[in-house]
């Protein structure tokens, strides 16, 4: 399984942990982008400084990384929300 991959369940068991743990999906949502950032970010690092990648190839897999859980997390956050 590529690093990417593991990453990305990472991410989304990250994501359903907090949503479990903190009932306010507003508030679960923002402890996730803000922990996912830094942990995404530290994963790009390390490729970057550790494995020898360039900037360039690990930005567009950061974007993926940070991006799909992200995205995820927001997409759910939205659902069953009530209208005003």
């Amino acid at each position: 399984m590529s690093h990417t991959a593991i990453m990305l369940i990472a991410g989304l068991a990250l994501l359903i942990g907090l949503r479990i743990l903190i009932r306010d999906k507003a508030r679960a949502t923002w402890a996730f982008l803000v922990l996912w950032l830094i942990i995404s970010v530290g994963n790009l690092l390390v490729g970057v400084l550790s494995a020898g990648y360039g900037w360039g190839e690990e930005a567009i897999v950061w974007l993926l990384v940070f991006g799909a859980p992200a995205a995820l997390a927001l997409i759910a956050a939205r659902i069953g929300t009530p209208r005003p």
